[in-house]
């Protein structure tokens, strides 16, 4: 069983993923792209616009994430542990930052940096850290 995180566009669409992969880069957290739509895919791969579903990798290992109209659903297995945890946290956060969206949380939804101050990051994504690159 998944757990998963929604980011939600109301005012825009999501944002394109290397957006959101050139913001994370800027905080030295890499993420690569593993498989578009459940094919294999080169880490350099441009997207296809309609893609449903990516598979991503960071450090501690991979994140999915999937498109659901004008919100992404943002999934780990259940089992994840802390730092993978920190890695999902850090995408929700980077397409929410790149793409002005709003994280929706059991306490309604959240701004990019209201969910920054908030949610368990990587210690490079956390505000104390320095603040933005």
């Amino acid at each position: 069983m998944g757990m998963e995180q929604t980011v939600a566009f109301p005012q825009s669409t999501p944002p394109t993923w290397a957006a959101v992969a050139t913001l994370l880069a800027r905080y030295g957290f890499p993420v690569s792209l593993r498989m578009i739509d459940g094919q294999l895919a080169f880490p350099d791969e441009t997207l296809p616009e309609d893609w449903n579903e990516l598979r991503l990798g960071t450090p501690p290992g991979m994140v999915t994430v999937r498109r659901d109209g004008e919100r992404l659903l943002v999934v780990v297995w259940g089992n994840a542990d802390a730092s993978l945890r920190q890695a999902w946290n850090a995408l929700v956060w980077g397409f929410a930052e790149a793409g002005e969206g709003r994280v929706e949380t059991a306490d309604g939804p959240r701004s990019p940096a209201d969910y920054r101050r908030t949610a368990d990051l990587p210690a490079a994504l956390k505000p104390s850290a320095g603040g933005k690159p």
